[in-house]
This record gives structure tokens, sequence and C-alpha cells, in this order.
């Protein structure tokens, strides 16, 4: 059975920090990249970083560059997202998705900044 199962979310102020983790199993994980989306209410599901199977180059979402960091433990069948300084702008539910020969999701993991 897949699992995708996000963690670390919850309520920080504008300017905080989280970690947000993804665990899977049910797959080969260190067969498949590992992206990270988000959707805030009212909006579409937008991409927010991806990081290959091998780990390495990481790619961004612009509003996330310098501010969020991927990341991945392939003996540990996780990955991570990092993100700093937090904006209110960041609230969203937040998707950990594997693409390989399947795709599969998370159910998500809600981030909220607020004062």
């Amino acid at each position: 059975q897949v699992q995708l199962v996000e963690s670390g979310g919850g309520l920080v102020q504008p300017g905080g920090s989280l970690r947000l983790s993804c665990a899977a199993s049910g797959f080969t994980f260190s067969s498949y990249a590992m992206r990270w989306y988000r959707q805030a209410p009212g909006k579409e599901r937008e991409f927010v970083a991806s990081i290959p199977s091998a780990g390495g180059s990481t790619n961004y979402a612009d509003s996330m560059k310098g501010r969020f960091t991927i990341s991945r433990d392939n003996g540990k069948n996780t990955v991570y997202l990092q993100m700093n300084s937090l904006k209110p702008e960041d609230t969203a539910v937040y998707y950990c998705n594997a693409l390989g020969r399947r795709m599969y999701w998370g159910q998500g993991t809600q981030v909220t900044v607020s004062s």
C-alpha cells in the first residue's frame, strides 16, 4: 500500500520557520522524483519545489527561492521542506508528491502563517 504522510505543519508567526516532512512507503522511494505543492483557500494547487530521485539539483517556484529548501533522505524514505522567512501568503495546505512510473499524493498538512 502506497503512503505519503506529511507532517510538521502548524501555526507560525510571519518571519518564522517550519520544517515539513513526508514519509513514503509502499514504493521504491529512491526511484521517484519528489515534489511539494501547496493549495491556498480558493486557489489552485501550485508547485513549490522538486528534487530528483538521487537528490542533487533542485527546483523552486520563484516566490519560494531563497526561503524554502527541499531535501531528501533515501535511507529514510523521507523528503523535507525547510521553510524560512514565512509570510502570510504562504498559508496553505502543503502536499507531498512522488513522480516516477506512477504519481502519488499525500493527504496534505496545513501551514498557517499569522500573527
